[in-house]
């Protein structure tokens, strides 16, 4: 079975060796990677629409990994118990879904040992959201897959030092882990995202702006501002 690079470095950053609970499981393969390669006892398939659960089970009986697979329908983490799974992972989602997915059912949340989340869109989110319901962010990285950067974050339970590492805003924005590591990857993804916000701010700085542009425009200034922050701090550790 060969997984696309993102996925990979999601079954890759699952540590627990216990039940996994794949929310939005669409075709199955992450869960039954885990299990052909022994790093899960168990894993539970869970999606909201029944078209990813049928292609998963075709999945799942081509691979005969039947006996150590479940599926169910299931909005987010709603027919998931608590104690059930040792690790929720969710990946393939935007930041600000995954936030309501892990506080509908907190008690479900808090009892896992492990989170491995992948969001698409609002990390910030989704780190602040952790630290909320009492994890610490222990492991993160960036990846670039066909052309598209991704995030892929392992959390545990907190510990309240690790929370005081992100005293800044660039912190939650950014990655503290990211910027603490000198991802590789991250450091492309900020000069590209250097290039891309400068490009706006010059196009902006040649035409008269309306008042809503002028704050576009202060915005764009503070976001540069911040990639600037983030480049000199990893040039001094």
């Amino acid at each position: 079975m060969h997984l696309s690079k993102r996925l990979q470095r999601v079954a890759d950053n699952v540590l627990s060796g216990g039940v996994v609970a794949d929310i939005g499981c669409d075709h199955g393969f992450t869960s039954i990677y885990l299990i052909r390669h022994k790093k899960v006892t168990k894993a539970i398939a869970m999606d909201i629409n029944e078209g990813p659960l049928e292609r998963a089970k075709e999945h799942m009986l081509s691979y005969g990994v039947e006996e150590h697979m479940e599926l169910r329908l299931s909005d987010g983490l709603q027919m998931l118990d608590a104690d059930e799974a040792d690790t929720l992972l969710i990946s393939g989602m935007g930041g600000a879904l995954i936030c309501q997915i892990l506080e509908a059912k907190e008690e479900v949340t808090k009892s896992a040992k492990e989170l491995v989340l992948s969001p698409q869109s609002e990390i910030f989110l989704v780190r602040k959201c952790l630290h909320g319901m009492g994890f610490c962010i222990a492991h993160e990285e960036m990846l670039l897959d066909q052309g598209k950067y991704y995030v892929i974050i392992r959390a545990v339970k907190a510990k309240e030092k690790e929370k005081e590492q992100y005293q800044r805003e660039e912190d939650y924005i950014y990655g503290h882990c990211l910027i603490e590591d000198k991802d590789p990857f991250f450091i492309g993804f900020l000069k590209k995202e250097e290039k891309r916000v400068s490009r706006i701010l010059e196009g902006m700085a040649q035409k008269t702006l309306s008042a809503n542009a002028m704050k576009q425009y202060a915005g764009l200034k503070k976001e540069l501002e911040q990639i600037h922050t983030v480049q000199q701090r990893i040039k001094k550790d």
